[in-house]
């Protein structure tokens, strides 16, 4: 590469060099985006009608299962006495506890029933009766809950931890499922790769509606938790891939809204759908009709000129360019072509990739590595433990859950804003430790406050929404270009391992209520403290080699935790977060510089959401394209 190529920005009109000399080089799509249109009709189309609609089923089937497995008021069966009303039966048969007055639930009177009420004598409860545990099944009241798994399969007294482990073993499914489609993404294409992942999510669906046996269920929704999120990440990578740098943070924004917007659907399904059965059916069925997504989904032209077929790519852009209004340029064809040709000819240079030992060889950089994967676990665990655990809160279930997803719309608002003015330290840390402290404070009161929680349990879920969305582009930023992909991938899996562990912490509220909330917000509070060691990004040159990584806030002190923001340096566009794809693959001056007539143009509305990539699209093959990650 010739020297001069280093100076990109300080070319002078004469300076800089023509197309014709340019065509030797290499081509990266995003050279050719603003030529076809970054984010044009053909762009809006895709966002609007595809990517933002597949995060539906995504947040349908994964958080419906918490109303599948209602626990309605349960008592002991007794046949001899099923002649009897319902109430008459449970004052007769079911014994008090001892400390209030309620009846117990997995004990009945050991009595012979039968010679009782042979005899003559009006029958009268006895506690000096023995009792023993309900031989003969449950009897449920459906007053409220009509239809639950619970009902269906018995799980209660001494199976009731068996819903827990069903929603375990949806989240067993999502690390495995993000693998097995990356791996089907790199080897048949992400069209199809996302049909195949439709599919399995479909028949996890199916499976789940009809099943008869608990076993079963389970198996389903282990299915389902493979599609989960890799059904909306596929689609949503083929978006930011097509569109230009400037609007990828815009589709990112949107995304995290649009699977929110979902997610308030959702209530409104659960609450009129009471019969499980139907509501599994309900929150899958109508996603058939995304088998018409074959038709005008298309396929990742990156991945395309990854596997040499380039007549398929060049028609895509060339579909592109023509939806957009535009026209693609002919040197760029000639450039394609003349690239494959090369690698047929002389192969692609195989780059040795990085292993996981690259992040803990430096004392910083392994510092600065355990203390990400800290506080995304922290953020991811807390943050779907609080959305399982919504229903539980309140006492309507439905309200709560709607709540408990809206208050996430402003606060992703609200955070992406503050990022850009005040920094990702603070905000991380503020977020997550105020969260926590709301969460714990949940214990101070009395046990039949139920909207005075309620109330601080929403405060929670608003912040720690925040921090979620922090997390991404701050770890982004964080790791050094060269090892960027396996250091986020390295975070997402071990925050999506924690996941495993969140319904069991949410099982504790069996017994108290706020007893989940209080160990939620101690990780909130000792996350969001330990962000503070990190090094602020804002205003920073972001590291590209492990060498830079490794000195990148190594002269980190006790003072710097009192700094909001970091100073302002002028650094080239080049090198802003926003191009951390173009850093990543070439310093060569971008399109711009050499045609500075067709500079992008950037809507004043976009302003603020193009100051932050999106972290997917930081995690990149050899060739560029983007990896999904385990983003649930």
């Amino acid at each position: 590469m010739p020297d001069n190529l280093n100076h990109s920005r300080n070319y002078s009109e004469q300076e800089k060099p023509s197309v014709k000399n340019t065509n030797d080089d290499a081509i990266d799509l995003d050279d050719v985006l603003p030529k076809i249109g970054e984010f044009g009709t053909y762009q809006k189309f895709l966002l609007w009608f595809v990517c933002l609609p597949a995060c539906l089923p995504c947040g349908f089937c994964a958080f419906n299962q918490l109303f599948m497995t209602d626990t309605p008021d349960h008592w002991c069966k007794v046949p001899e006495l099923q002649n009897m009303t319902q109430i008459n039966r449970k004052m007769l048969s079911i014994p008090h506890k001892e400390d209030n007055n309620t009846f117990e639930k997995c004990l009945r009177y050991s009595v012979n029933w039968t010679e009782l009420l042979q005899s003559e004598k009006s029958i009268e409860p006895n506690e000096s009766w023995p009792v023993e545990p309900c031989l003969d099944g449950y009897e449920y009241d459906t007053t409220e809950v009509k239809s639950s798994i619970v009902i269906d399969f018995d799980l209660v007294c001494e199976y009731d931890v068996y819903p827990t482990l069903g929603l375990v073993a949806l989240n067993v499914g999502g690390p495995i499922g993000v693998y097995s489609f990356g791996l089907l993404n790199d080897r048949i294409g992400r069209k199809k790769s996302f049909f195949a992942c439709l599919s399995t999510l479909l028949l996890g669906s199916m499976m789940t509606a009809y099943a008869h046996e608990y076993w079963f269920w389970v198996l389903a929704r282990v299915i389902v938790g493979l599609t989960i999120p890799a059904v909306y990440q596929i689609p949503f990578i083929i978006s930011l891939e097509l569109a230009g740098p400037n609007y990828r943070s815009f589709v990112t924004v949107m995304t995290c809204i649009f699977y929110t917007l979902g997610l308030i659907l959702l209530s409104g399904v659960t609450y009129v759908l009471r019969d499980w059965r139907s509501l599994a059916l309900a929150t899958s069925v109508p996603f058939f009709f995304y088998y018409l997504y074959w038709f005008i989904l298309p396929e990742s032209p990156r991945w395309l000129l990854m596997r040499e077929r380039l007549e398929e790519a060049n028609n895509i852009l060339k579909t592109i360019a023509r939806i957009n209004g535009k026209e693609l340029p002919e040197e760029y064809t000639t450039k394609l072509q003349k690239q494959v040709l090369e690698q047929k000819e002389h192969g692609i240079k195989e780059k040795k990739s990085a292993s996981v030992f690259a992040l803990c060889r430096t004392p910083n950089m392994r510092l600065k590595t355990v203390l990400i994967t800290l506080n995304w676990c922290a953020s991811e665990m807390v943050y779907v433990g609080l959305s399982y655990y919504g229903p539980a809160i309140g006492s309507n279930q439905y309200m709560s859950f709607f709540l408990s997803s809206a208050v996430e719309i402003p606060s992703y608002i609200v955070c992406w804003i503050l990022m850009d003015r005040v920094g990702r330290r603070w905000p991380l840390c503020l977020s997550m430790v105020i969260s926590g402290i709301f969460c714990i404070v949940t214990v101070l009161l009395p046990e039949d406050a139920e909207n005075e929680t309620l109330v601080l349990f929403l405060i929670s879920k608003c912040f720690i929404s925040a921090s979620f969305l922090i997390i991404y582009p701050y770890a982004g930023e964080l790791y050094p270009t060269e090892l960027r992909g396996i250091g986020i991938g390295t975070s997402a899996y071990i925050g999506g391992l924690g996941l495993i562990i969140i319904p069991f912490i949410n099982y504790l509220g069996t017994s108290n209520l706020v007893l989940p909330l209080v160990l939620m917000g101690a990780v909130s509070v000792v996350g969001g403290i330990t962000a503070l060691r990190l090094p602020e990004t804002l205003h920073c040159p972001l590291p590209q080699t492990a060498e830079e990584g490794e000195e990148f806030g190594k002269d980190w002190s006790y003072r710097d935790c009192f700094a909001c923001g970091g100073q302002r340096i002028s650094v080239p566009e080049s090198d802003s977060y926003e191009n951390l794809d173009q850093l990543e693959l070439t310093q060569a001056p971008s399109v711009e510089d050499i045609l500075p007539d067709l500079q992008p143009v950037r809507r004043n509305s976009m302003k603020k959401l193009v100051r932050q990539a999106s972290t997917v699209e930081t995690q990149r093959d050899k060739d560029g394209t983007l990896k999904m990650a385990y983003w649930f």
